[in-house]
């Protein structure tokens, strides 16, 4: 078993250095070994924005939600990833769905 926080780690370098789709691929070697990283998660939903991939970041940005639901901050993450989502794509359903989870994350004091 791979040491998920290594990958992560390793993810980051290679996140910091431009090598988006090789960050990509360790962050999924993370999330192969623990799919509850909710940090590998997080950083897979940048990643793939990053990368245009607009409904993979938001299907690892909701995971993040699910995971970690009582941090306001998961949901303020959620709202930029819609909101990046939004200007990628000019779908304006995303704009409605970013103001949800900015709404959810003020509820919970965030």
């Amino acid at each position: 078993m791979a040491d998920v926080v290594a990958l992560y780690d390793e993810a980051d370098k290679l996140k910091a250095a431009g090598k988006l789709d090789e960050a990509a691929a360790k962050l999924r070697e993370a999330l192969a070994e623990d799919e509850s990283y909710a940090l590998a998660h997080a950083a897979l939903a940048v990643v793939t924005q990053r990368l245009g991939q607009h409904d993979a970041a938001i299907q690892h940005a909701q995971k993040v939600c699910e995971l970690e639901p009582n941090d306001p901050f998961s949901f303020t993450a959620l709202s930029v990833t819609y909101q990046r989502a939004y200007a990628g794509t000019g779908e304006m359903q995303y704009i409605q769905l970013a103001e949800q989870a900015m709404e959810r994350s003020r509820m919970m004091g965030g």
